[in-house]
C-alpha cells in the first residue's frame, strides 16, 4: 500500500472579509432593547503551529442598537474561517470586532467553546461594553 502526502494550504487572516457581513435595520429599536443570541456548533479553523483543524462552537450574544444581522451572511462570513491559522484568542477577538464595526451594538459578546485537542478544551469570551449613553 502507498501512501500519498496530502497537502493543503493554511491561508491568511487577510481572506477573512467583513463585506460579507449584512446588516439590517433593527425595526423595533425605539420601543424596546432584545438580547440576541447566535450560535454556530460547526465553526472551523487551522491551529498555525500545527495545521491541525480547530472546532468549536461560536456563541454571539449581543443587544443590537440600531442594527442587526442578516443570519446567512454571517455563516457566509464564519465560514471563511475554515482554513485560517489562527488561534482560538485572536478568533474570537477577531470575530468580536468585525460584528461590532458592522453593527454597532450596545453590548456583544463573543464565546468560543473549543473541542478537546490532546485533553485539553478552551473556551474564550471577548467582550464589547459599548457606547457610554450617559455622555
Amino acid at each position: 500500500m502507498t501512501t500519498k502526502n496530502i497537502r493543503y494550504t493554511i491561508e491568511s487572516l487577510d481572506i477573512v472579509k467583513t463585506d460579507l457581513l449584512d446588516p439590517l435595520e433593527y425595526q423595533y429599536k425605539s420601543l424596546r432593547d432584545i438580547d440576541i443570541i447566535i450560535k454556530q456548533p460547526e465553526y472551523t479553523s487551522v491551529c498555525p503551529m500545527t495545521g491541525l483543524p480547530d472546532t468549536g462552537c461560536i456563541t454571539i450574544q449581543y443587544r443590537p442598537d440600531k442594527k442587526i444581522i442578516e443570519l446567512k451572511s454571517l455563516k457566509l462570513y464564519l465560514l471563511q474561517y475554515r482554513n485560517v491559522g489562527i488561534f482560538y484568542e485572536h478568533a474570537v477577538n477577531r470575530i468580536l470586532d468585525d460584528l461590532v464595526a458592522v453593527l454597532e451594538p450596545k453590548h456583544m459578546e463573543v464565546t468560543g467553546d473549543f473541542t478537546a485537542r490532546g485533553g485539553i478544551t478552551t473556551k474564550v469570551t471577548a467582550v464589547y461594553e459599548g457606547k457610554n449613553d450617559s455622555l
